[in-house]
């Protein structure tokens, strides 16, 4: 494993109780980093938070990422004990059900954007103003590659991760002049919780369209995020970083 420096950084995972969020919390620890984990899962958070003490400075605060007063009090609470908002890494998400466009629940639609991209808009907006005050920071929101391509049977979640993917290119333009970098990721599919949400068929069909053949490593993912939180990363901003084993056409 390659050595990032993240020392005397502390981060913010959001979804950061399992999964994504998990092994990314791993990484920044392992990399010298204190990490705060956001979840709405205080049972998974406790779970989590013994998992990782080992490993260095962990905190853990529940919180729903599709409330703005939930977010803001976790922003100010994490900052308070802290003193810094370093990185953020906005992870949170759900998948929902497999359906056509026209058969999809509108209730569901809501809940599913509610999560997916207003989400990370409200976790970037609560944490943007600490990193401002030091004119530092690095963000990183966990987007797809339905993102990029649409995955049938999955439209809001594929129209969610659209909208995170061009959240995080405005943004990373509003913030370029302060030292702040904001970049997404476009991760192919993981052998996570989330595939319990999904149809075998969805799953096949996933696999299916990845030259490499296999799922993607939540190791793999952590290592590029790692960089991206970094400080050599001093340049690039607004951009996106494919995870897809070769699927992604842009």
């Amino acid at each position: 494993m390659n050595n990032i420096d993240l020392t005397n950084r502390h981060a913010i995972v959001t979804g950061g109780a399992q999964g994504i969020g998990l092994a990314v919390a791993r990484r920044f620890l392992s990399s010298g980093a204190s990490v705060t984990l956001w979840d709405r899962d205080g049972e998974l958070l406790t779970s989590a938070v013994r998992e990782l003490g080992g490993l260095g400075t962990i905190d853990a605060l529940t919180t729903d990422v599709t409330d703005a007063e939930s977010v803001g009090a976790a922003a100010a609470s994490t900052a308070g004990e802290f003193g810094r908002i370093d990185i953020l890494v906005a992870n949170a998400g759900i998948s929902g059900p497999n359906l056509k466009c026209w058969e999809y629940p509108v209730q569901v639609w809501k809940q599913i954007v509610d999560v997916d991209l207003t989400g990370v808009f409200l976790c970037c907006r609560a944490v943007v103003p600490f990193m401002l005050q030091r004119k530092y920071g690095r963000i990183v929101n966990v987007a797809s590659i339905a993102g990029k391509e649409g995955n049938p049977n999955a439209s809001a979640y594929s129209a969610a991760k659209a909208g995170v993917i061009a959240l995080t290119k405005s943004l990373g333009k509003e913030l370029a002049d302060q030292n702040i970098a904001v970049n997404c990721i476009t991760p192919a599919a993981a052998r996570t919780r989330i595939f319990e949400q999904i149809t075998q068929e969805h799953i096949d069909y996933m696999l299916s369209k990845i030259p490499r053949g296999r799922f993607l490593e939540l190791d793999e993912i952590s290592a590029m995020v790692a960089w991206l939180v970094s400080e050599e990363n001093s340049f690039t901003t607004g951009a996106v970083f494919d995870l897809s084993g070769g699927r992604a056409t842009y």
